[in-house]
């Protein structure tokens, strides 16, 4: 899947029908704030509630420097390069030329986040700052390309962070007058990443299902009845760990071996993909018990895409 500009006749028509968009574009700064509160609802009383406040407090870093450091305005070129290349997809990882504001950020995040850290995170956060500029580019090459074992889980997560910042940023100076193209919709149409989960809506997209890119926060509808990753139908399955009730559940797909966790609003309207994913860690050990692999990533979780 892959996104174009609507021309002017088109986009009159959709704004005076009832049909349901394909692809939403997140608000950053409701985004962060909504996130960091559910990680900390969800640190109570959790097994892992120093992580989830961990994750919590570097997302409040993300929130601090999207409105401390914005990026250059680049919508002009990002419109023209889809006005050009239609049925592209505009901030591809493989091919979009990143900036090195996504370094600054990181530097930046880095700053912000000592006080939060303890010696082990330290050194860490020491060693990405005295890394030289081609360092930090080659492991965001290996990080947006899946090879997480060249990176490292304790890198990892504060690199992605200022990359997911930075591609936010790019995300909402998009044209907002775009859909999406048909093709493959396993990976986002914005960026070419792949989801952390999906989202079941309700309200305007009730009943809806949307993949969350895992990068750009970007949302793209898709049809509940296929699989996310190989878009079969016949052998999906739903689990939980709690009850039929759960606001989370995997579901897999024995035609690929994958699964992807579902997030329904109607049964919690405070469910978070990043967030809700990443408190649910007993889900995943359920899975790979059942020898299902992950067919999305966390930022948070990369040990486990290792």
């Amino acid at each position: 899947m892959s996104i174009r500009i609507l021309p002017e006749d088109q986009i009159k028509q959709a704004a005076s029908s009832f049909q349901h968009p394909p692809l939403l574009f997140a608000n950053p700064k409701n985004l962060y704030a909504r996130r960091a509160k559910r990680l900390r609802q969800l640190a109570e009383n959790h097994p892992f509630g120093d992580y989830l406040q961990f994750a919590a407090h570097l997302v409040d870093v993300q929130l601090e420097l999207l409105e401390t450091h914005p990026i250059a305005n680049i919508s002009t070129q990002l419109t023209a390069c889809l006005s050009d290349q239609q049925g592209l997809k505009p901030l591809d990882i493989q091919t979009f030329k990143r900036s090195n504001e996504w370094r600054t950020l990181l530097l930046a995040l880095i700053e912000k986040f000592k006080p939060y850290a303890n010696d082990s995170v330290l050194a860490t956060l020491e060693w990405l700052e005295k890394a030289a500029a081609n360092e930090l580019e080659t492991l965001a090459d290996h990080l947006l390309n899946e090879r997480y074992e060249q990176v490292g889980a304790d890198k990892a997560v504060f690199l992605w962070a200022a990359l997911s910042l930075y591609w936010v940023q790019l995300t909402h100076q998009l044209p907002r007058h775009i859909q999406g193209e048909n093709g493959e919709r396993h990976r986002c149409p914005v960026c070419d990443s792949a989801p952390v989960a999906s989202v079941i809506h309700f309200g305007d997209t009730q009943g809806l299902r949307y993949l969350h890119c895992a990068l750009c926060e970007s949302e793209w509808n898709m049809v509940r009845a296929k699989c996310s990753n190989c878009e079969q139908s016949g052998k999906l399955d739903y689990w939980s760990l709690d009850s039929v009730e759960s606001p989370v559940k995997a579901e897999s797909c024995g035609d690929c071996d994958s699964y992807l966790k579902a997030m329904y609003q109607e049964k919690d309207p405070y469910v978070e993909p990043i967030a809700d994913d990443l408190a649910t860690l007993f889900l995943d050990a359920e899975m790979e018990q059942k020898n299902l692999s992950r067919s999305g990533i966390n930022p948070f979780l990369f040990q486990i895409a290792e």
